[in-house]
């Protein structure tokens, strides 16, 4: 799950596009979230593999694909310890004379965010042997059911601002066709164009994300006995998130 701050979904348009590939490549890897996005993919390849049975059951490797997954899982909560303060801040960037309407939006996405983040502490510390794991299922329970209520936000949230970025876009449009009828090109408005359409990409990738996360989490909510419980679904469900969440920060940072 990402932070549904605008700011950290849009690529930053300050950021040279032709860097080196490994100065670029560093930068990336320097952030808690370009790392956690790696551990990300290799967690959901690994149970994608192990879903789509390519590996025969009684193959050592695929017991070793098996605890990998595991380790990961448990390794990327524990990149997690803190992340929801990020939430709080977010939240509290908001801007004061936003409409009531979107500050409640704005306190069930962070909220409900911010409540994962600071359960998924303790999932970590029951997996880790801290706490008594008899706890664990609940606080499982909780943290997802706290995930899906930021993904609904979220997605309300993100479709919004699409709405409001179609209608940017329509309005530059109409300024170029304008300029075009009496023999003026603005090269700005052919860049600010551009720049919609990518925030526009970024956005419905975003929320292609959300509805991957969210399946995701609804399957443990229902312990893994619900209708979209299906290992290969899921598992896509991941490593389709994963991807695109990685070219999120790739494009970021």
């Amino acid at each position: 799950m990402d932070p549904k701050s605008s700011a950290l979904n849009i690529p930053s348009t300050s950021i040279p596009k032709n860097r080196d590939f490994f100065i670029h490549l560093e930068a990336y890897l320097a952030k808690r979230d370009g790392v956690d996005k790696l551990l990300k993919i290799s967690r959901y390849a690994a149970k994608f593999i192990l879903a789509s049975s390519v590996l025969p059951s009684n193959l050592p490797l695929t017991d070793r694909l098996k605890s990998f997954e595991s380790s990961v899982g448990v390794s990327r909560k524990a990149f997690r310890l803190g992340k929801f303060v990020q939430v709080v801040n977010a939240f509290r960037g908001l801007s004061p004379f936003t409409s009531v309407a979107h500050l409640l939006l704005g306190l069930v996405v962070y909220g409900g965010e911010g409540a994962y983040y600071f359960v998924e502490q303790f999932v970590w510390l029951g997996k880790a042997g801290l706490i008594d794991k008899k706890h664990l299922s609940q606080l499982q329970r909780i943290s997802a059911w706290c995930e899906l209520i930021g993904y609904i936000g979220s997605v309300i949230l993100k479709v919004k601002e699409l709405q409001k970025i179609g209608e940017d876009e329509a309005g530059v449009v109409s300024s170029i066709e304008i300029a075009a009828v009496g023999g003026v090109a603005r090269l700005e408005d052919g860049e600010k164009l551009r720049k919609l359409r990518e925030k526009k990409l970024m956005k419905r990738l975003s929320i292609v994300q959300d509805f991957a996360d969210a399946l995701m989490a609804v399957d443990d909510i229902q312990d893994g006995k619900g209708l979209v419980s299906g290992k290969l679904l899921l598992s896509s469900a991941g490593l389709l998130s994963a991807l695109i969440s990685t070219h999120k920060n790739w494009v970021s940072c």
